[in-house]
């Protein structure tokens, strides 16, 4: 037998399934966790209830009978059956394991995972949130199925996640309140959220005492109506005395019963019903998806902000290298003490502007004897740059460091980091003597490269490649913007120098050349230096694994099952053809309940009089709606 085709709502809610279900909100955002529970409840209620349910529109319409702790629901379930087969308690919670009840004829539709695929099904009792008892009982007319849930309030947060997961996957709530607590918040917020997507339901109140008959039952259908609950039927359970079983009287269900019995009976109506909650629901994910990519959006924005406060440490750290590696800041200090030691004295630099051709010579000598002091020159440097890129990479830490303490999001990331992001990494002085090593290997490679030209090689053998290169270091940090005073005449003398016997072997050109290229290769060894370090911040932000694109994707995905609701939901099959259809011109509720006489009560009647446990359960009409007030 072929394989059922997909229709394309079910298609465009397959996909929507997909991109919602792998979407997560790691950051601490207002609404963050709100919108992760969010994306729980949309893919549990396609899994549970909408995609099972469009493929199989025919299948037996699941009341599911919810409430707060205590209410008596389980009581009810068993009533409305006529025996036990749920196990109410005083002990909280009163409902730990779901129980199913259906016809014998219905068991198909029941024993796989159509619907609420992720509970284990069983045939006995068992004391297992998490496992789904199926009870078969043909006092339940084909059609029809029971499912008594935990308790919404549950001490237990396991049975309260599994009441709101059942009562998500119902075709009809049977919501059950007590007259001494259904004013309470948390019944209505679960009405509310009914309310909001279009689902059927009905209210059951129970324990009603029988002087309060007419009065908390109306009030309660008042507030009904200012809920948006107006059209739902509204069931009074006087409270009374139980049998033996533990069963309430039969005339106090028996509106109850035969309302499920006529719904059960009639498959337009049942399909009406279903075709209600189930629009409803779609309409509910239809509006909830959007809400979710605004989320995305705001969690993407956070992560590019967090991404653009390190990037700029780490930039303004790079920069102020390439900065003081120009401006004469390195010829201070050791530097310049080397750099006197290897060239002579200081009388050099005193000298230079009457006595050029003198300085060149000597130091021409000492460049050709290769004298100790270029190594001490060359180490200076080398220590000074260590130096200064150290401390940029500390600082640079710092401030990253400290813009993420500054908010939320940043904290939460700093605290999933199994490293110090307070300063450098422990291998960063490491890097930097080896980058700084590297760089001037590339010089001394470079300035060899140039002096081997036949124009300049013998001048260029005369001064070596280690006076060569350090020179050229020289005239790399020699302009004096960073230098004050004093310091700038003996700065500006020394790269004065140290260009005058660059120039002297490769010539104007070349010299600037040579010292555009030494700065650059300097600077990109830097850049790459910071970067690595800047790797550690980027990926805490990268484990974050937002993509961009999933916003776009969840609103298109939206959009689609929009326009796939457009076209209408599957009606079903029109059924036996014993069961009588309803006139062409004939309006009837999807939910019709028969016509219940309300007993009326009889003043001096004692809530102990043991007669008090056959009243008639009471239909309570909420308040009609005015026009203006449809939506």
């Amino acid at each position: 037998m072929a394989s059922r085709q997909p229709t394309p709502l079910e298609a465009a809610l397959a996909e929507l399934r997909a991109v919602v279900a792998p979407v997560t909100f790691p950051l601490p955002l207002a609404r963050a966790a709100e919108q992760q529970r969010a994306v729980t409840e949309i893919t549990r209620q396609l899994d549970d209830y909408v995609l099972p349910r469009l493929a199989t529109i025919d299948a037996p319409l699941l009341a599911v009978v919810g409430g707060s702790t205590g209410a008596g629901k389980s009581t009810l379930v068993n009533s409305l059956v006529g025996r036990r087969v749920t196990t109410p308690g005083v002990i909280r919670p009163t409902t730990r394991a779901p129980v199913l009840v259906h016809h014998s004829t219905d068991a198909r539709w029941f024993a796989d995972d159509r619907i609420l695929p992720g509970l284990a099904r069983s045939t006995g009792s068992r004391d297992d949130a998490r496992s789904l008892q199926l009870v078969t009982d043909d006092s339940i007319p084909p059609g029809l199925a029971i499912l008594d849930a935990p308790d919404i309030d549950s001490v237990v947060s396991e049975n309260r996640a599994l009441a709101a997961q059942l009562l998500a996957a119902a075709d009809l709530w049977l919501f059950v309140t007590s007259a001494a607590r259904y004013a309470d918040q948390v019944p209505w917020d679960f009405l509310h959220a009914a309310a909001e997507r279009s689902a059927a339901v009905a209210v059951v109140l129970d324990r009603v005492p029988p002087r309060a008959m007419a009065e908390v039952p109306p009030h309660l259908g008042q507030m009904m109506s200012e809920r948006g609950l107006a059209g739902s039927p509204l069931f009074a359970v006087p409270e009374t005395a139980v049998d033996a079983e533990g069963l309430l009287p039969v005339a106090a269900v028996q509106p109850i019963r035969g309302w499920l019995a006529a719904l059960a009976a009639d498959q337009s109506s049942r399909i009406q019903v279903v075709q209600r909650t189930l629009d409803g629901a779609i309409g509910a994910l239809v509006t909830r998806t959007p809400e979710l990519a605004t989320a995305v959006d705001d969690q993407v924005e956070a992560l590019t902000r967090l991404r653009a406060e390190v990037d700029h440490s780490y930039a303004e750290a790079v920069r102020t290298v390439q900065v003081q590696t120009t401006d004469g800041t390195l010829l201070r200090g050791e530097v310049l003490a080397r750099w006197h030691e290897f060239v002579g004295t200081g009388e050099f630099f005193r000298a230079l502007e009457q006595k050029v051709g003198w300085l060149r010579d000597r130091v021409v000598s000492a460049f050709k004897g290769q004298p100790p002091e270029v190594d001490n020159l060359k180490v200076a440097v080398e220590s000074g740059l260590e130096s200064l890129i150290r401390e940029e990479g500390d600082a640079a830490a710092e401030r990253a460091e400290a813009s993420w303490r500054a908010n939320a999001a940043g904290r939460a990331l700093l605290e999933r980091s199994r490293v110090d992001l307070t300063r450098a990494s422990p291998d960063f002085d490491r890097s930097v003597e080896r980058t700084i090593r590297d760089w001037q290997g590339a010089v001394l490679d470079l300035v060899a490269d140039e002096g081997m030209g036949k124009r300049s090689r013998a001048r260029f053998l005369a001064f070596g490649v280690n006076g060569i290169g350090v020179a050229l270091m020289i005239v790399v940090f020699a302009h004096t913007g960073g230098l004050v005073g004093a310091e700038v005449g003996v700065a500006g003398g020394t790269a004065i120098l140290a260009q005058r016997v660059l120039e002297a072997v490769f010539g104007d050109q070349a010299v600037r050349r040579l010292a555009e290229t030494a700065k650059e290769e300097l600077d990109t060894r830097v850049e790459a230096l910071m970067a690595a370090e800047l790797l550690r911040y980027h990926a805490l932000l990268d484990a974050a694994a937002l993509d961009p694109e999933t916003a776009d994707r969840l609103r298109a995905a939206a959009d689609a099952v929009q326009r796939a609701r457009a076209d209408g939901l599957p009606t079903g099959s029109t059924g036996p053809a014993d069961e009588p259809a309803l006139a062409a011109a004939e309006e009837r509720l999807a939910i019709a309940p028969p016509t219940v006489t309300q007993v009326p009560y009889a003043p001096g009647l004692d809530d102990s009089d043991p007669d008090a446990d056959v009243l008639d359960a009471e239909l309570v009409e909420p308040a009609p709606v005015r026009r203006e007030d449809r939506r």
